[in-house]
């Protein structure tokens, strides 16, 4: 396994298995299938109400805690700061977790400045060894970055090969944050595995689409966090590290980018809103 270091100097994996829409029921199985296999960097959040089947597979994995790499993410509904730090010491009470490894604003709406404040004191109390956020466009992560004592480690956003995010990832490297992709398959829209440059290029290489998708993101400097409920694919997913892209193969990857969300803009007005209303609804 690959590491990168982030900016206080905790390692954290270039490659991890994430539990977006795996199901509750699902996720202990998941986790402990994925462990098993090799990834040591789980990736789950409070709004994926699932930290507590992801905190029964650690609990009984076999490997020890300080092998793994904990990544959960503070919702909406627990923006501010008394609301964050409870909800915190929540998930880790689900998670069943002395400390979290890595710990995320989930979207950039609400009291995130209040929250960024509870997520401080975490970290200094040991509760968390690194903080970030996910979902900030290059102007909400500036004006975060230039308003704390602690600036951001990771930012995980929608990076895929339709939408690199090259504007935004020179941002994170100006301020020395580290740029983690969610969706980094696009969830199979617009045939990502049948993508004939994907296909292509994982023929020369022995390789699936999927795996090359995910090898060009990480010669980008960019950690991916794939996730699947089927071992084979968590296999496969995790064998990316045996093979590298030459620079003609990068750059027809690179022709692919569209430069926009396949999914939400945040800088859409309904957008805001739908997250806003779902977030008053769900208590986390």
């Amino acid at each position: 396994m690959d590491y990168v270091t982030l900016s206080n100097g905790v390692r954290m994996p270039r490659l991890g298995y994430g539990v977006y829409q795996v199901t509750p029921e699902e996720a202990a199985r998941c986790v402990r299938d994925a462990i098993a296999v090799g990834y040591r960097s789980i990736d789950t959040a409070q709004s994926y109400f699932n930290e507590e089947g992801v905190g029964e597979a650690i609990a009984d994995c076999g490997v020890p805690r300080g092998d793994l790499f904990v990544t959960t993410k503070v919702w909406v509904s627990n923006a501010g700061e008394q609301a964050a730090e409870a909800s915190i010491d929540r998930s880790l009470r689900r998670l069943r977790l002395e400390y979290l490894d890595l710990l995320l604003i989930h979207q950039p709406f609400g009291d995130y400045y209040g929250t960024w404040r509870a997520m401080e004191r975490a970290l200094k109390a040991g509760k968390v060894r690194a903080i970030g956020v996910s979902n900030f466009y290059p102007d909400r992560l500036v004006d975060l970055c230039r308003n704390v004592e602690v600036v951001p480690m990771v930012n995980q956003v929608e990076t895929h090969v339709f939408q690199q995010q090259r504007e935004a990832h020179a941002v994170m490297d100006k301020y020395g944050v580290r740029h983690e992709s969610w969706g980094p398959f696009a969830e199979g829209r617009k045939d990502f595995f049948k993508t004939p440059a994907l296909v292509e290029i994982g023929q020369a290489h022995g390789k699936s689409p999927a795996q090359v998708a995910l090898r060009f993101l990480i010669q980008s400097d960019v950690i991916v966090i794939p996730k699947s409920t089927h071992r084979d694919r968590m296999e496969q997913n995790l064998d990316v590290f045996d093979f590298t892209l030459s620079p003609d193969e990068m750059a027809r990857i690179r022709a692919l980018d569209e430069g926009q969300s396949l999914f939400f803009s945040h800088y859409d007005p309904a957008t805001v809103e739908f997250i806003l209303d779902y977030a008053k609804g769900k208590q986390m």
